[in-house]
């Protein structure tokens, strides 16, 4: 079986690391890693045994697949690109700046039969793929989700840097269309939003609070599902899932007791897990585990929460959004 070809395009901090992940898959070969920077092209190529180069372009007739992991203002431009050539793409969250620009690289990827992954990492996180085997109609979602200060990242406001792995989280637990949301936020070292709270409102019924900071002293990445019987609290950086579950099965008003359980995944490799999962779709022609589709509902609903804290207005959302 002939080894898939696959390059890095944009090898900063983070896409340093999808260079390691390639580089250790056995049916992958590393064939580029792309940067702007050359000196840090050469540093990342010479980690990995691999050729390094300054344009995308150069490499595509010799990939199979692509990671992007560049400013989300050049998501777009690249991935096009890309797909055009004939190559499959994971493409970094925020998949595009703009909801049309996401349609289009659907639409693009469907067309030529490429996979089209978006990197919502947490999708992999093993306590979210337990937390899945659990839930079954959530009634109210609580997420927190914390970090120390970072230039990194910083190009967008933290409802694209942060927040968004929780709207993604919640858009794939929700049954049904978004109705409403309301949000608030202030910049606080950046010119953009750098603390965000957001409650969206579903048909069903369920009420979704999320709070993002990125300039908060210590780190914190949780979520709590309740539903009617019992709970669920997540940990996502400790790895741990657990349960509470109301006596007897009763409802909240009746239980005299919750009774816990608890479950923890350490030594996960939670990126390795992406893109495992991304050349296992490429390998076998199999739609990825977080398509393009699942990139754009988040990035629609998290540019309609950034919209909101800027307007300082909440009203109920127009048809589409909850599609």
């Amino acid at each position: 079986m002939r080894k898939l070809r696959a390059a890095v395009i944009g090898v900063g901090y983070l896409g340093n690391f999808h260079a390691q992940k390639y580089a250790a898959c056995p049916d992958v070969e590393l064939v580029a890693v792309v940067d702007t920077d050359h000196a840090r092209a050469l540093e990342i190529a010479g980690k990995y045994a691999t050729r390094a180069i300054t344009d995308y372009r150069e490499a595509l007739p010799d990939l199979d697949l692509v990671s992007i992991v560049v400013p989300p203002a050049n998501h777009f431009d690249i991935a096009r690109d890309c797909l055009e050539a004939g190559v499959h793409v994971l493409v970094e969250k925020p998949v595009t700046e703009r909801v049309e620009q996401a349609e289009a690289l659907i639409s693009l990827a469907t067309a030529r039969g490429l996979v089209l992954q978006v990197g919502h990492l947490e999708r992999f996180n093993p306590v979210v793929r337990a937390l899945r085997h659990h839930v079954r109609q959530p009634r109210r979602i609580e997420t927190q989700r914390f970090s120390a200060y970072k230039t990194r990242g910083t190009e967008v406001d933290v409802v694209l840097d942060l927040m968004i792995h929780d709207i993604d989280i919640v858009l794939s637990l929700a049954d049904g269309p978004v109705r409403s949301v309301q949000s608030s936020g202030t910049a606080v070292i950046t010119e953009n939003v750098d603390i965000a709270h957001a409650r969206i409102e579903f048909d069903s019924g369920l009420v979704a609070e999320l709070a993002a900071s990125r300039v908060s002293q210590e780190p914190t990445r949780t979520m709590k599902v309740i539903e009617d019987d019992g709970y669920l609290e997540l940990d996502y950086t400790n790895h741990e899932l657990h349960r509470g579950v109301f006596d007897n099965g009763q409802a909240r008003e009746a239980a005299t007791e919750i009774v816990f359980a608890s479950a923890s995944a350490g030594g996960v490799d939670v990126l390795m897990d992406e893109i495992y999962s991304f050349v296992h779709a490429v390998r076998h022609d199999q739609a990825p585990e977080v398509s393009g589709e699942d990139g754009k509902r988040a990035l629609e609903l998290a540019i309609e929460i950034s919209y909101r804290i800027t307007r300082h207005r909440a009203v109920p959302l127009a048809p589409h959004h909850g599609s």
